[in-house]
C-alpha cells in the first residue's frame, strides 16, 4: 500500500501523506543493522551515482526503504534519513530555468515526511538551500513534508518561510502551519497569529490598489491554504479574513477547544 501511495504521489505532486510512523525503540521485537537495509541502501547509492540513467531505479529503491523505516530500530532508522541526505547533494540535469531533474529529489522529500523525527533537520537542510532554491516544487514538498513531521524546530522555521518572496513557496508554508491543529493551545495561538498576519496584509494592498496585479495574484494563491490552516488550527469554519480578524480579537485571548488537526 505504502508503494502505492508513494508512486502516486511522485506522478502527481500533490501528496498527502499521513503524519509519521511511530518510533519502535521500544519494542523489543524490533532488530536493528539489518543487513536488508544496509543492502538497499547501497543500491540506491549505486543507482544515485549513474548521473540520473538510474534516477527511475532509484526511487524505486526509496519506496522499498520507505517500507522498512517503521520496522527499523534507531540505527536503521538514522541510516535511511542519512541515506536519502545524501541523494540531495548529487548534480542533475539543468533546465532553461535552472532547476535539476529533479525526479530523485521529489522522491526523497516526499518520503522523509514519513521518517519523523529523524527526518526533520535533513528537510530543514535542504530547505531554501543554495542547491535547490530555484526548484519551487521542490522546496513546496521539502516544507510540506517538514510541516509533517511536527517538529518544533521545524515550525519555527516555517514561520520565517511564511514571509518567502514566492507566493508558492508562502501558500506550502500556510499549509504546512496548520499540520499542527493538535498541538498545544500556545502554539495553535502562535501559528494562526502569523498566518493571520500574512493574510490581512496582503488584503490590505490588495484593497488599496485594485490595479495591483502582483499583490492579487499573491493573494490568490496563498488566501485558500491561509484559510484552510486557520480553520485546523481553530476549529473554526470561517471564509471571509475580515471575519476572521474579528474572531481573533475577540478570541485570542480565550481559551480554544481542542481540535483533531
Amino acid at each position: 500500500m505504502r508503494a502505492l501511495v508513494l508512486s502516486l504521489a511522485l506522478a502527481t505532486f500533490a501528496v498527502a501523506i499521513p503524519a509519521a510512523s511511530a518510533a519502535p525503540q521500544d519494542n523489543p521485537e524490533v532488530v536493528d543493522k539489518r543487513p536488508e537495509v544496509q543492502a538497499l541502501l547501497d543500491k540506491l547509492a549505486g543507482h544515485v551515482k549513474e548521473r540520473g540513467t538510474q534516477d527511475t531505479e532509484a526511487v524505486a529503491v526509496i519506496d522499498q526503504l520507505l517500507q522498512e523505516f517503521p520496522k527499523s530500530g534507531p540505527k536503521d532508522r538514522d541510516a535511511i534519513v542519512k541515506g536519502l541526505d545524501k541523494c540531495f547533494e548529487v548534480k542533475r540535469e539543468q533546465n532553461e530555468e535552472g532547476v535539476f531533474d529533479n525526479r530523485l529529489y521529489l522522491a526523497c522529500a516526499v518520503s522523509l515526511r514519513e521518517m519523523a523525527p529523524e527526518s526533520a533537520a535533513i528537510l530543514m537542510k535542504w530547505i531554501g538551500h543554495k542547491s535547490h532554491r530555484k526548484d519551487v516544487d521542490l522546496q513546496q514538498k521539502l516544507i510540506q513534508s517538514l510541516g509533517k513531521t511536527r517538529d518544533e524546530k521545524g515550525r519555527q522555521l516555517l514561520i520565517k518561510t511564511l514571509d518567502d518572496k514566492t507566493p508558492a513557496i508562502q501558500a506550502a508554508t500556510a499549509e504546512a502551519l496548520g499540520e499542527f491543529g493538535a498541538a498545544e493551545e500556545k502554539i495553535r495561538k502562535e501559528n494562526f497569529e502569523e498566518l493571520l498576519k500574512v493574510l490581512m496584509s496582503v488584503k490590505g494592498l490588495v484593497d488599496a490598489d485594485v490595479n495591483d496585479t502582483i499583490s492579487r495574484e499573491r493573494y490568490d494563491t496563498i488566501s485558500a491554504p491561509i484559510i484552510s490552516s486557520l480553520s485546523r488550527l481553530s476549529g473554526q469554519k470561517i471564509h471571509d479574513p475580515n471575519e476572521w480578524q474579528r474572531w481573533w480579537n475577540k478570541n485570542k485571548n480565550e481559551a480554544w477547544a481542542p481540535v483533531s488537526g
